[in-house]
């Protein structure tokens, strides 16, 4: 098949988030004998939008890339107080202020709705990644009745989704692929309709190269201490701030060695703390190895359609502490038996304290991850998943009426 994906970002230095679950579904699609394009911007930077890369076509791991710039960086100065105002809970906002705001949100990419008119008929089907973006919201509207029209809205409940300006986004995709049972439920409740679609995940390698993890700890100087690990964005919503407040708090009432390893980008100020070590971006193979090393993994994000690093930490046989108050992470936690939900510091205190005195209990939960990964999402589980998503988006496109299948 001849598959297009939309995304807001595409890159192998761009890591983390459905940017990188885009790439792996375009690029397995590819192995698996797909011709799959990607329409995205020229943008690196969620933060600004600013154009880093090249304008125009190149080929990322088999999959050719289509690039177009943005209009204009995003100033946060002033989408800021914008988006502050109209997620809070006293604001109402109307349609035109709403729609300025997605305006804003970004990446306004010249020319995509153009592009997509005049390309969209090219493909068996067009993919695309995350609700939030205009890539979505007004890439859609422009193909929806052209071809068949596939949504991973990587949802969850948070303040946007609650913005009336999706209606329309979320009505019009002939078929879905949602990560998990809970986005599902979250998209059935909050724009009451029965959307057709699989839950499928996310593919994740199984035997992944792991660096050396005597040299990570060498490197940053760990020595035999145990560690917890962050791997992502260093950003509020990720709840990383929290997560270094309560080792700290941790750390100041038990006289304990361990440490807390953030591998990932400071996007905000964090704790500064002797036992807290700030990595920086770390390459794949080496990112494998400061997991598999480590006592657990730390999942600490309240906003999460999917998280592949907690499968990755499955899949090195480590367990891990997930944000209680996501209800994906701790679905995740329940049906996989490989990881501690908590909200509030006495649980979290109380499950570090349980795996640190407990090490057959770790390993035990690291060895059920890792079972639940390899049954549910192994590449050859999620490809059948997205066939049959496929096919029905095919088969709901066929049933609409004519006239809403223009390809003028």
């Amino acid at each position: 098949m001849k598959l297009l994906y939309v995304v807001q970002r595409y890159g192998e230095d761009i890591v983390g988030g459905s940017e990188a679950a885009c790439r792996q579904f375009a690029e397995a699609l590819t192995r698996a004998g797909n011709s799959v394009e990607v329409l995205t911007s020229c943008a690196r930077s969620y933060v600004t939008w600013e154009n880093s890369y090249e304008q125009g076509v190149s080929v990322v791991n088999g999959v050719t890339v289509n690039r177009l710039p943005v209009s204009a960086p995003r100033r946060p100065e002033r989408f800021g107080p914008t988006d502050g105002w109209l997620m809070s809970e006293q604001s109402s906002p109307l349609l035109f202020e709403q729609q300025r705001w997605a305006r804003q949100m970004g990446p306004d990419m010249v020319g995509m709705r153009t592009w997509l008119i005049n390309n969209a008929t090219r493909f068996d089907a067009v993919i695309f990644m995350t609700y939030l973006y205009t890539n979505a919201a007004l890439g859609i509207p422009a193909v929806a009745g052209r071809v068949p029209v596939i949504f991973q809205p990587t949802a969850h409940d948070e303040p946007s989704l609650r913005m009336s300006i999706f209606e329309s986004t979320f009505r019009l995709p002939d078929s879905f692929l949602y990560f998990t049972p809970e986005e599902e439920e979250v998209v059935k409740e909050r724009f009451r309709i029965s959307p057709p679609g699989r839950v499928v995940g996310i593919g994740i390698e199984m035997d992944p190269q792991v660096a050396s993890i005597d040299a990570f700890k060498s490197e940053h100087n760990l020595g035999d201490t145990p560690y917890l690990v962050y791997v992502g964005r260093l950003d509020p919503m990720k709840g990383v701030k929290q997560l270094c407040e309560f080792f700290v708090a941790m750390k100041s009432m038990y006289d304990i060695p361990l440490k807390l390893v953030l591998a990932g980008e400071e996007l905000v100020e964090l704790p500064r703390h002797e036992d807290i070590i700030i990595t920086g971006f770390l390459d794949e193979p080496v990112k494998h190895a400061a997991i598999k090393g480590s006592l657990a993994l730390v999942q600490s994000s309240f906003f999460e359609s999917f998280s592949i690093v907690l499968c990755e930490a499955w899949v090195q046989r480590r367990p891990a502490l997930v944000q209680g108050a996501s209800t994906v992470l701790r679905g995740q936690a329940t049906r996989s038996c490989g990881a501690i939900p908590y909200e509030g510091y006495a649980e979290f205190e109380q499950a570090v304290m349980m795996l640190l005195e407990n090490s057959a209990l770790a390993d035990e939960m690291g060895e059920n991850g890792r079972k639940y990964v390899e049954t549910r999402y192994s590449w050859p589980v999620v490809m059948k998943g997205v066939s049959e998503s496929l096919e029905v988006a095919r088969e709901n496109f066929a049933k609409r009426p004519v006239l809403l299948r223009s390809s003028n």
